[in-house]
């Protein structure tokens, strides 16, 4: 259960970086933004730091280049033991499960979830490779240590948020476990 696992608050958003770590221009998957650093710089920072995604869905979209550079090695049969209340795509999975359970799940819970997924995703966006102002999302720099210590810092908030949701939801498995 994520619930009674350490969250871990060291991956610095690095899954983005390795989504289109030694692509192509003509490759990357969002062509219409620019890159904030040229490809060179982009694959030399990646390889200058520890990249530990336990998130399976970010890390099957990672580049063939970059699934060695992960120190874990999440797949679709090792994702319930990987998965870990700091990572930022499981605290938005929060939102993906909730819209699964409806209608038997309330619209006032789907709205927190929907909301605590954008802070994520919001955080995710700012902290990639891609410039993002033209759309109003000021780069979160990783590339810098004082851009690393922000991402921990809106880290520990989104997990700090998700929690209470997160336990709200397994309440609300469990009630309907029982009555199904």
């Amino acid at each position: 259960n994520i619930l009674q696992r350490t969250p871990r608050y060291h991956c610095f958003g690095m899954h983005e970086w390795a989504m289109v770590y030694k692509l192509s221009p003509e490759d990357i998957r969002h062509k219409g933004h620019r890159l904030r650093l040229k490809p060179e710089d982009l694959a030399k920072f990646v390889e200058s730091q520890t990249v530990c995604c336990s998130h399976y869905d970010a890390y099957r979209f990672f580049t063939d280049e970059a699934k060695p550079l992960n120190i874990l090695n999440p797949t679709i049969e090792t994702r319930q033991q990987m998965e870990q209340g700091g990572c930022l795509h499981a605290n938005m999975d929060i939102y993906k499960w909730a819209t699964k359970l409806w209608p038997w799940i309330g619209s006032d819970f789907i709205a927190k979830a929907f909301f605590l997924a954008l802070s994520g995703r919001e955080l995710d966006m700012r902290a990639s490779p891609y410039d993002l102002r033209e759309l109003g999302y000021e780069p979160l720099c990783i590339e810098t240590e004082e851009g690393r210590k922000q991402y921990q810092i809106e880290q520990q908030e989104l997990t700090e948020r998700s929690t209470p949701l997160r336990k709200e939801l397994e309440a609300i498995c469990r009630r309907l476990a029982t009555q199904f």
